[in-house]
Formats: C-alpha cells, sequence, structure tokens
C-alpha cells in the first residue's frame, strides 16, 4: 500500500502502446465531471510527450505527430491508493511504472522532459524516411531545385546525405538535409 500524499508531484502511467492521447482524453474528461470523485481531484496536468516528424508518404512529405515515449503518460497528481485503483480501471490504462508503489519523477526529469517536448514542436528534428545508397532523388530545396541526383553516402546522425548531381554534363558532390531532397 502506498502512503496518501499531499504533494504534487509527475508520476509515469503506462498506457496500451498509441492509446496515449485517448487515455489523457479520458483522464480529462473524468477530471472535468461536475460531481467530485478520486481523479478530479487528485490530478492536476496530464501531459502525452509528442514529437513532430517528417515522414515521406508516396511522392509528398509530411509532418505527423507521434508520442515521443511511446505508451507512457505523465500526469501531476497527488498520489494514493485509491487514485492508482481508479486510474488503473480505466480502459487503455495498464498502471503506473512502479506498479503499486510508484516514484514520483524528479523535478529535473520532468523539465527534462518537458523541454524536449516544447522544442520538439518548434519544429520537425526527427526525419522518418529511408533512403538507399544509389537511390534517386530530386532536389526540392537550395540553389539546386529540381536536380535530380544519386545517393552517394548516407549520413544519418546528421541527417544528411551525400549525393552526385550531374550539371553541365560533370558530376558534382553535394551534401544535402533529408529536408532537401524527395524520392523520385
Amino acid at each position: 500500500m502506498i502512503e496518501e500524499s499531499n504533494e504534487k508531484r509527475f508520476y509515469v502511467l503506462r498506457a496500451i502502446s498509441g492509446k496515449e492521447k485517448k487515455v489523457k482524453e479520458t483522464i480529462e474528461r473524468e477530471m472535468s465531471l461536475p460531481e467530485p470523485s478520486t481523479i478530479s481531484q487528485r490530478v492536476f496536468r496530464v501531459v502525452v510527450p509528442t514529437e513532430k516528424v517528417m515522414t515521406q508518404r508516396k511522392t509528398k512529405k509530411v509532418i505527423i505527430e507521434r508520442p515521443y515515449l511511446s505508451g507512457y503518460v505523465l500526469i501531476e497528481c497527488m498520489m494514493s491508493q485509491l487514485l492508482i485503483n481508479a486510474l488503473r480501471d480505466l480502459p487503455d490504462v495498464i498502471g503506473f511504472l512502479g506498479n503499486d508503489n510508484p516514484s514520483p519523477l524528479s523535478l529535473a526529469e520532468v523539465e527534462k522532459l518537458l523541454h524536449e517536448v516544447d522544442t520538439t514542436n518548434e519544429g520537425p528534428d526527427v526525419v522518418d524516411m529511408q533512403f538507399v545508397l544509389g537511390e534517386s532523388v530530386k532536389i526540392i530545396d537550395g540553389a539546386f531545385v529540381g536536380f535530380s541526383a544519386t545517393i552517394e553516402e548516407i549520413l544519418s546522425e546528421k541527417k544528411k546525405l551525400k549525393v552526385m548531381v550531374k550539371i553541365f554534363g560533370r558530376k558534382t558532390p553535394l551534401e544535402l538535409g533529408y529536408a532537401q531532397v524527395e524520392k523520385e
């Protein structure tokens, strides 16, 4: 049994992967009910850390939002055994990280997670595209827009490609970011 706490802290709630947003909506619905409940009295904030990712569908680049920590929801609450039981009974909820004895996140961990969420929501810095050596791509940004190029090297840690572009009959090497090209 966990002791009841009157201190607001962040805890990690485990959810079925892909159902994080639905769990958040369910908890927020419970929080907004007119009659008091354990959830509405003890939960103050629900956060699903997400990131924006650029991916390619057919020939178009699309920015999608996906959970930063798949299967996890952050909850700011005053912990009690009643709250653990109430949240565990919700659909798509597995339980807390730490099961019956959840540990609160440190302030540094919460700030780091929330800061990472804020910075990833500023723009897509993650690119979920698969490139293959020797593949032909079309340049869509920069000085060589419209040119076709062949991938010579993939620098995945930098999210860049080294490509060869044929200009005036000669092959010219270029280094381009993933977002500057699209598959042909």
